[in-house]
């Protein structure tokens, strides 16, 4: 969509929201970040793939990865309590295709370091983890971790360091408190950019108020049609 589009789009939304809401919209999107993003790989137990979600959306973290060579994601369980709508899921899941590599050279266009959360000879904590780096967070299954193809592509390891008998966390409070540790120190620099990009705010200020907004599907394409826009 054209950006004069989507402006007049985003003025004539805002008309049938509260401006408690409206607030609410833009004190979100000004703590939102894709300076740090996070991968799952092939989740199979819905309820911790989805609390991994709530996590990103509660802790600011807008971008979520999801490779499904095996098991396809499913969004819609309730523990999520709908924050994937207010996410930007991003999906790997081509037939016949190493969906791992797909995902990992797409991040490293975009400049991310890619770390797999696993405990590896090779690995650092998490306090060690350079956050003046773009950072992708990579999570695997519940029982088995990242797999060896993640291993093998990654560009580095992280654990979370442990003083009990037990050797991991589960993956949905591993992600919760890497996300935690990371945007808290993100956002205590003074000397990184780690805000969303003009554009991508201006995106989500729309796809926000569609969400928010009950007909708000209904009332965009009213406003295409009277303003003669292609839809």
């Amino acid at each position: 969509m054209e950006p004069q589009i989507r402006t007049e789009l985003i003025e004539y939304l805002r008309e049938f929201t509260t401006e408690a809401r409206w607030d609410k919209i833009m004190e979100v999107l000004s703590l939102r970040t894709n300076h740090i993003t996070v991968v799952l790989e092939d989740l199979h137990k819905p309820h911790n793939a989805n609390a991994v979600l709530r996590s990103c959306d509660g802790f600011g973290v807008q971008d979520v990865h999801i490779i499904e060579n095996k098991t396809e994601f499913d969004a819609s369980a309730t523990v999520s309590i709908g924050a994937h709508q207010w996410l930007t899921l991003h999906r790997y899941k081509e037939s016949g295709k190493d969906n791992v590599e797909l995902c990992f050279d797409r991040l490293r266009q975009q400049g991310y370091k890619v770390l797999a959360t696993t405990p590896h000879e090779h690995d650092s904590n998490l306090k060690d983890v350079d956050i003046t780096q773009k950072t992708a967070l990579v999570f695997g299954t519940e029982r088995h971790g990242v797999t060896e193809r993640v291993k093998e592509l990654a560009d580095g390891f992280v654990k979370i360091p442990m003083s009990g008998f037990s050797e991991s966390f589960n993956i949905s409070v591993s992600a919760a408190i890497c996300l935690y540790d990371l945007t808290t120190r993100l956002r205590n620099s003074d000397q990184l950019e780690w805000n969303l990009e003009s554009d991508v705010q201006e995106d989500l200020k729309l796809k926000w108020l569609l969400n928010t907004i009950k007909a708000g599907k209904k009332l965009q394409t009213k406003f295409m049609e009277e303003k003669g826009y292609e839809l």
